[in-house]
């Protein structure tokens, strides 16, 4: 059992890493950077962590761990489809937030290297989100909405929740929006885009 020294080193290495990967990516993160942000020499923070992609998957596992751990019992509930929609998509957006760092991570590894991302989640213990397809699948019998196919009402919440964090830049760039203002922004997307979601179902 780790002492509390020892506890507190691992947790404040973590949490510097994480702030590095937020800012530079996982491509960009150097370590010399995160011992510089945990205050540590880089020594010592190879002695808890080898290399930066053990470090980086670490708090990948983590974080996701966390999300699985929010959305699961909004899959598991009795949730109108409607209302599910709506929950899943503010938790979502909410992780993403705090978690800004991993749909860029996800879509460079994709390009470069995607049986690598499958290996991870496998390693991970993380499964298909098969449970998700049927509990929506399962909620829409329940529901008046119309007839639809619940991949892709799933794939459409993901794009529209993940698509600003990933192109962040582009869109500050060309809205010439500051911090605040993109942020004020994708906060009142928990409402919009589980509103526009349900609209398009009534309607369609």
């Amino acid at each position: 059992m780790e002492t509390n020294s020892r506890h507190e080193t691992r947790n404040n290495i973590l949490a510097a890493a994480k702030k590095v990967f937020i800012k530079k990516g996982h491509s960009g993160a150097r370590m010399q950077e995160i011992a510089d942000e945990a205050g540590i020499n880089k020594a010592l923070l190879h002695y808890y962590f080898s290399n930066k992609d053990t470090l980086f998957e670490y708090i990948l596992f983590d974080s996701l761990k966390a999300i699985l751990a929010q959305i699961q019992p909004v899959l598991d509930s009795d949730m109108d489809i409607y209302d599910m929609i709506r929950a899943f998509s503010s938790t979502y957006i909410s992780f993403l937030q705090e978690n800004s760092y991993i749909p860029g991570f996800i879509l460079h590894e994709i390009n470069q290297d995607p049986g690598k991302l499958v290996d991870f989640f496998s390693r991970a213990g993380i499964k298909p989100p098969v449970s998700m397809f049927r509990q929506f699948a399962r909620a829409a019998g329940k529901s008046k909405a119309g007839p639809y196919d619940p991949y892709q009402l799933v794939l459409n919440i993901l794009a529209l929740c993940v698509f600003p964090f990933v192109a962040r830049p582009v869109i500050q760039g060309i809205f010439q929006l500051d911090d605040k203002v993109f942020d004020d922004m994708i906060e009142e997307r928990k409402h919009e885009v589980p509103e526009w979601i349900i609209n398009s179902l009534k309607n369609g």
